[in-house]
């Protein structure tokens, strides 16, 4: 479908000597029902339509099959089964992020793409506390922007090892 560098917006240039550095986060803007979420685009390697992909047997819901991405059997996660955000419904506008995280490609099925964002520290938030009986490890905070608010997720805390274990035997 498309290469994330042409999201990408132009970054790089240096900061005026008289301006104070701050520390920034790129993220792809991804959308899971109503809400929308970010991830560091430095995890995405490609955006891509949603295909038909080759069912596995005995693997979890969330793990929809494994595709074929030029020799590369790429094993492909719904992120709306897998955080329990109800069916996901596949269109036109469904996308799946070609991710690397710990030297292993997945695909993340998604709602839809929006936008790369450049976030400042101060347009972060830490996660809200949510006590011990909801998960929130994986959240790196809140983004943000006028009225939108993303959030920031680190896709490799979502994913635990165990996961990752099985992810990798089957795109063996």
């Amino acid at each position: 479908m498309s290469d994330i560098a042409t999201l990408r917006p132009r970054i790089g240039a240096a900061a005026p000597a008289n301006v104070a550095s701050t520390s920034r986060l790129e993220v792809v803007s991804f959308t899971l029902g109503t809400e929308e979420y970010g991830i560091d685009i430095q995890k995405v390697q490609e955006l891509r339509g949603y295909d038909t992909v080759t069912r596995i047997a005995n693997t979890p819901d969330y793990i929809k099959g494994v595709v074929n991405l030029r020799g590369t059997i790429v094993p492909i996660i719904d992120m709306r089964i897998k955080l329990g955000l109800g069916d996901p419904t596949y269109d036109q506008f469904t996308v799946v992020l070609v991710l690397n995280i710990a030297d292993r490609i997945l695909g993340m099925v998604v709602d839809s793409v929006s936008d790369v964002i450049t976030l400042s520290d101060e347009q972060i938030k830490p996660p809200p506390a949510m006590g011990s009986a909801i998960d929130t490890d994986y959240l790196i905070g809140l983004g943000t922007l006028d009225d939108r608010m993303l959030i920031l997720v680190d896709i490799e805390r979502l994913m635990t090892s165990e996961e990752l274990v099985q992810i990798e035997k089957l795109a063996a």
